[in-house]
């Protein structure tokens, strides 16, 4: 009779002390969190995400155009870059080599492939005004154009994280190696792929606050690739140690550059 006592005893305790302190399986993803909601991506489609933005922005695109590559490759490929699918259909877009899109290898890269689609979508006469699903489709060119419009909302979401309207939007997190020594962060290699989608000179020089914090996105996307443990940028910093808690303020760092450590 003790014993069940004590058993019954220490199994409400547990129970008390695991609803004051949440279980949480940190794992590895992204956040994305703007002031109508939040989203959560795996890296994949949090880099995929930064780069259309990215080509997008070497564009002078709208934001519009934005949310309708990202509703687009929602509905084809769950914002990720497969390197297969439906026929011959490739990438992120699910573009196909036989509708003249390109080759399969230059189709795999999101730089081009992000280009590709936007290269379309400004030949579509009112596109920025029109319903999103019929920009996509004027495309695409889809069996179904009407599932793009159940991905608006969430481009929307993206869009206003990703381009960096909103702050401080992304953040993502992974686990760090225990007792080794990390190699040192690759920022030179992270400047150049940064320049390929954004544009030669970059080096993540911010010309304004918006740009400034679609290069942040963009890195905190990129970081376990290129080992970054810290970005700081206009007064905050995220930490890959502890990037599930998102950006934090930081006064060491201004709005002139981003900074990768």
């Amino acid at each position: 009779m003790i014993v069940v006592v004590l058993v019954v005893i220490v199994t409400a305790g547990l129970f008390l002390l695991f609803r004051r302190t949440p279980l949480v399986d940190l794992g590895e993803g992204c956040k994305v969190t703007t002031p109508s909601a939040s989203l959560d991506l795996n890296i994949e489609q949090a880099q995929v995400a930064a780069v259309i933005a990215a080509v997008a922005a070497r564009r002078r695109l709208p934001e519009r155009a934005v949310v309708i590559a990202y509703a687009t490759a929602i509905q084809e490929s769950k914002l990720q870059n497969l390197s297969g699918g439906d026929r011959d259909s490739v990438g992120a877009f699910q573009q196909r080599p036989s509708q003249g899109w390109g080759r399969p290898d230059q189709l795999i890269d999101p730089v081009y492939s992000a280009g590709k689609f936007f290269s379309a979508l400004v030949k579509v006469k009112g596109y920025r005004k029109m319903p999103l699903h019929e920009a996509a489709q004027a495309v695409q060119r889809s069996a179904d154009g009407s599932a793009y419009a159940q991905h608006e909302e969430d481009g929307k979401i993206l869009a206003a994280a990703f381009t960096g309207r909103v702050p401080g939007a992304v953040h993502c997190w992974f686990p760090t190696p225990d007792g080794t020594t990390p190699p040192p962060p690759d920022t030179e290699e992270a400047a150049r792929r940064l320049g390929r989608a954004l544009g030669p000179g970059t080096a993540f020089e911010a010309p304004s606050r918006g740009r400034g914090w679609l290069m942040a996105g963009w890195a905190v996307a990129h970081a376990k690739e290129f080992g970054l443990a810290r970005v700081g940028y206009d007064g905050r910093t995220w930490v890959s140690a502890d990037g599930h808690d998102g950006w934090k303020a930081d006064s060491r760092f201004t709005a002139g550059k981003v900074r990768l450590f």
